[in-house]
């Protein structure tokens, strides 16, 4: 890399002026002298374009309409230049310094493509709710959860498109997805600092679309790994029998639950009853986490 490479960071959005102008701002804020932003929106009509319009001269925009989510990011990366690559979602916000942070951290690991720090939770309106679970990598517990924040990870420019780039037909677990086939390519670390924020709000997919969201992941892990962790399924039908909110909270145990997910999950792992069977127990043992991709 060079002294001070671009940051490319693209943030998708599509009516979310609530909460876009904060993260436009965590952007614009930062240390880091050699930024290049991109919005990608996606045809607002809630008063976006005027905020967008505001800020000319220290982002670019487009505003045109688009497949969604995952399209929106592709479409942004393939406008950029920058040699470190990041997308931020338009109620997701960087903390002070997060990007100078992350160029450093590129630099000291030059084995890694992509490094990632924690996180935390905030509500809607912008008070910590609780850390995000992040943990160091490891590929075999990347098949049982997703335990990297998507905001506050950072990467170089040809990991995100040797790798394929986000699915366009993939609009949640869209990030699980992608981490899933970095890995196979690319080695990924934790460093320890706090480089962002993910908000949880009435609107994010992970509250509105939960049941959909789990099912998605499930299949996600199904294509991927042939095997379906049991604490995802119990995570899934958990919430279909109660409505807990088991993305951000730990999941209750339930033996009603219990039953309903191990059926549901011999409809997936029929091929690996041994391991199926063993994995119930351990679950059981270590407790119910699931953590979340978007």
């Amino acid at each position: 890399m060079t002294e001070q490479p671009v940051v490319s960071i693209v943030t998708p959005s599509y009516n979310t002026v609530r909460y876009l102008e904060e993260t436009i701002q965590s952007v614009l804020e930062q240390d880091y002298p050699n930024i290049e932003y991109l919005v990608m929106d996606g045809g607002s009509t809630d008063g976006t374009l005027e905020l967008l319009k505001r800020c000319q001269g220290r982002l670019r925009y487009v505003s045109e309409r688009d497949r969604g989510h995952t399209d929106a990011i592709n479409k942004g990366f393939q406008r950029t230049r920058g040699s470190i690559f990041t997308f931020l979602n338009a109620d997701d916000t960087l903390l002070p310094g997060a990007v100078t942070v992350a160029v450093q951290a590129l630099r000291d690991n030059p084995e890694a493509g992509v490094i990632y720090g924690d996180a935390w939770f905030i509500d809607e309106d912008g008070r910590r709710t609780a850390p995000y679970p992040v943990e160091p990598f490891d590929a075999r517990k990347l098949a049982r959860r997703c335990f990297i924040c998507q905001p506050a990870a950072f990467m170089r420019r040809e990991v995100f498109g040797s790798s394929g780039m986000l699915d366009p037909d993939r609009h949640c677990a869209l990030d699980y997805d992608l981490w899933i086939r970095v890995a196979r390519r690319y080695k990924m670390k934790k460093i320890d600092a706090f480089l962002a924020n993910s908000r949880i709000h009435e609107g994010s997919k992970t509250v509105y679309q939960m049941g959909p969201a789990m099912l998605a992941t499930i299949e996600l892990l199904r294509q991927c790994y042939g095997y379906v962790p049991f604490n995802w399924l119990y995570g899934y039908c958990h919430h279909r029998l109660t409505g807990q909110q088991v993305a951000i909270e730990q999941p209750r145990p339930s033996a009603i639950s219990a039953c309903y997910s191990i059926a549901f999950g011999a409809v997936y792992n029929w091929r690996h009853p041994l391991r199926y069977c063993r994995d119930i127990v351990s679950t059981a043992l270590e407790g119910l986490t699931i953590h979340r991709g978007q």
